[in-house]
């Protein structure tokens, strides 16, 4: 039934202090970083006529970089592959500049045409009154507005002053030729001015790439080459790939955009094209943006409304298939951002450097979270930026189960489910969240009320994935869906190390799974049930405090197997000698095991040396041991008797004859 599962971990997983030190090594922010960062961004900020330029330079040359290696790989030297590279970039930015302010200009000289359909929709909504009270209170309020402003800048006329009709005065300005000139180029000398700028720093920043590298290098990573290398690597490839990937989604996004407002009958259909294809740089906002300005051109095109419907679903089809599928496929997620952060860096670089600094935001960020990644004294921004996860998975169940809530840690596990067995997500989560529980109750710091919470969120999560659990089972009893592993997949798992134990069929097996020493041990037994239940197994189940002496002789274990006892605790093997004595007492036939969960992998006992000192039949150290004692079918080992108790018995002393003692 379920011969064809695959343990993934080995019997031996680290000890309990080895789970609590990983999942309590989060980064802090001392002082200086905070220094640092404040100073660095008020240097940001007043420095940007000269920080921004460089910026801009520095995503270009990521963005570059790429294309002259592969023209040098062809065989082009370095300077005409760098020159051709830049002079490329910049001329199909030029021309993107030219059509658009091309289209701009034609689209300004029809805008009067346009009027007569705007103020048609107007009185439509009026007379139908949709909107009707909205639109007429903001009339008012506008024109109420207006005639304020009118008294106060304008005197009231005189009662006995005849009205007079207001003459046409046209003012002729009389400017000297040089005067016209400079008002004309005056406001595109700075452009000009930063545009040239960034052209030179991109080309010496293409031709110099090697040497800048090194002087980096020598500069904050000397001592450790290793991590700056993989840093400059990585900062390199994640912002290239972004600039070129973002480029291939809005071109892909903006061509069927203008065919389709083309098809429609929008004017100047290509400049709303290259609008969108250049605002989708800017996230989020950016495409809401590109489509407004079309859907309100065309309510002023049409005098019916089926144009806007049609175009506003041209967009709406047009981001769910760029988002869904396009998106996916060439993008994703490489970045390393979360959604969160995206917005938040839109919003911090925005109030920066302004609309360019929006633009620059998530590649700028990106290189953020690099420095995080592989700079331990800025690792906070990886954990504030970054789209990984900061905790571990059985870190964050724990999470979960403290604070008393057992749905969402019910939705994790799920999650973890579509690619793992039940028994894999126990062993390697839930078992080790249980195991950070244990150590705080033996720290002192979690109350008794804390540990009841846990365990009952823990077993309410048990309670919730009953439906996977029968879903699992139902799959491993229909052959057509049971997967048998190939041989491919048996060597693949030996060259990786894992462990091939397959977990055996428990059709007519009863087992009784209990917890050892508390809640949280009962919470781990119930874990267990859960997946020897998977396996087909009778399964009942009993608390820790039905393990002492008195509970033990209420258990009904006639028509049990095997009894599983799980403990938490690695300082409980005492009492679970005890409990195997017991337990065998109360019925030879029995076989008794017992579950470490948290062995010491410093531990020099071997597994038949741990039997034969707890005098149990098996001594298992993770889920997947405990099942495979669980259901074998050996025989029970006989209780041994207590060494302490064959010390004190002595011989007793011979009983004289009657008739000598009569002597």
């Amino acid at each position: 039934m379920a011969a064809n599962r695959r343990n993934g971990m080995h019997p031996s997983e680290p000890g309990l202090v080895g789970v609590v030190s990983a999942a309590m090594a989060l980064p802090r922010m001392s002082l200086p970083t905070v220094a640092t960062v404040v100073a660095a961004v008020a240097a940001l900020y007043f420095g940007r006529e000269v920080f921004l330029p460089i910026a801009i330079a520095l995503l270009l040359t990521f963005a570059l970089a790429p294309l002259v290696s592969a023209l040098k790989r062809v065989g082009i030297p370095r300077l005409p592959a760098v020159i051709a590279s830049v002079l490329g970039a910049f001329t199909v930015l030029a021309l993107f500049s030219f059509i658009v302010a091309t289209q701009v200009s034609e689209l300004a000289q029809n805008i009067p045409l346009y009027q007569s359909n705007i103020l048609t929709k107007v009185r439509s909504l009026k007379e139908t009154d949709v909107g009707g009270g909205v639109i007429a209170r903001l009339s008012e309020a506008i024109e109420r507005v207006g005639q304020e402003l009118d008294r106060q800048e304008t005197s009231p006329p005189a009662a006995d002053q005849p009205r007079r009709d207001p003459v046409p005065v046209e003012i002729i300005a009389r400017e000297r030729p040089l005067q016209v000139l400079q008002n004309l180029i005056g406001p595109l000398i700075s452009p000009l001015a930063s545009a040239g700028l960034i052209v030179v720093v991109v080309i010496f920043m293409l031709l110099e790439r090697e040497d800048l590298r090194d002087r980096f290098i020598r500069l904050v990573g000397y001592g450790d080459l290793h991590r700056t290398t993989e840093a400059l690597q990585d900062a390199g490839k994640r912002v290239g790939r972004y600039l070129l990937m973002q480029l291939v989604v809005n071109i892909v996004y903006a061509i069927p955009v203008t065919a389709g407002l083309w098809i429609l009958g929008i004017p100047n259909a290509l400049l709303w094209g290259l609008l969108a294809l250049a605002l989708r740089f800017v996230p989020y906002i950016g495409p809401i943006i590109g489509a407004l300005l079309p859907l309100f051109l065309a309510l002023a095109v049409a005098p019916g409304w089926s144009l806007v419907l049609w175009t506003a679903g041209l967009f709406v089809v047009m981001e769910m298939i760029t988002g869904n599928v396009v998106e996916p496929w060439l993008y994703g997620s490489r970045t390393g951002l979360s959604p969160l952060a995206i917005i938040v860096a839109a919003i911090f670089w925005t109030w920066l450097w302004g609309p360019l600094g929006l633009v620059l935001s998530t590649p700028l960020t990106v290189c953020l979270v690099v420095l995080g990644r592989h700079v331990p004294q800025f690792e906070f921004l990886d954990v504030l930026f970054g789209n990984e996860p900061v905790l571990e998975p059985h870190a964050r169940l724990y999470q979960r189960l403290l604070a008393g809530d057992p749905e969402e840690a019910t939705d994790h596990a799920e999650e973890m489910l579509e690619e793992k067995y039940l028994f894999e997500f126990y062993d390697k989560v839930a078992i080790a969240a249980l195991l950070l529980g244990e150590q705080d109750r033996v720290r002192g710091v979690m109350g008794d009320e804390q540990r009841r919470r846990v365990a009952a969120s823990a077993q309410m999560l048990v309670a919730n994935l009953d439906d996977s659990a029968r879903e699992e089972a139902e799959e491993d009893d229909d052959p057509a869906t049971a997967e048998p592993a190939p041989a491919d997949k048996d060597k693949q798992a030996q060259a990786e190390g894992e462990d091939d134990t397959e977990l055996p069929d428990g059709t007519e097996m009863s087992v009784l799974c209990a917890g050892g020493r508390g809640e949280l041990d009962d919470a781990a037994a119930a874990m267990l049930a859960q997946v020897l239940e998977v396996q087909g197994a009778t399964v009942s189940k009993a608390s820790f405090a039905d393990m002492d002496p008195t509970g033990i002789r209420r258990l009904e274990l006639d028509a049990v197997d095997t009894v599983v006892v799980g403990f938490l605790n690695r300082d409980s093997v005492k009492h679970a000698r005890f409990l195997v004595r017991r337990l065998k007492r109360a019925r030879s036939a029995l076989r008794v095991g017992i579950v470490f969960w948290s062995k010491d992998g410093d531990d020099k006992k071997t597994e038949v040396e741990w039997t034969n000192d707890i005098n149990a039949d098996f001594v298992a150290f993770g889920m997947v041991e405990a099942v495979l004692g669980a259901l074998s079918s050996d025989p029970p080992v006989a209780l041994k008797v207590a060494a302490k108790r064959r010390m004190r018995r002595r011989p007793r002393p011979a009983r004289k004859a009657p008739l000598a003692a009569a002597k």
